[in-house]
């Protein structure tokens, strides 16, 4: 009995070494799309960076205003 948990486990241990790399195979990575190609969406989340940065941008200028007026009150 002793025997056949050795080989057992031996070969389980070989059944992992040689199986292992190959879960590490990934399907192929999507080309994406053809820049030039008109149907190709070009926003992507960029005109809400933009929006966040002119919403960032006039909050700054609002505080900016606020805090002048409000030293020449003192």
């Amino acid at each position: 009995m002793k025997w056949l948990n050795r080989i057992l486990t031996v070969f389980m241990i070989g059944f992992f070494v040689v199986g292992a790399p190959y879960l590490g195979f990934a399907q192929p990575v999507d080309p994406g799309c053809d820049p030039l190609d008109p149907a190709c969406p070009i926003d992507g989340g960029l005109s809400l960076l933009i929006a966040a940065g002119i919403g960032i941008g006039a909050k700054k200028a609002y505080d900016a205003k606020r805090n002048t007026q409000g030293n020449k009150d003192q």
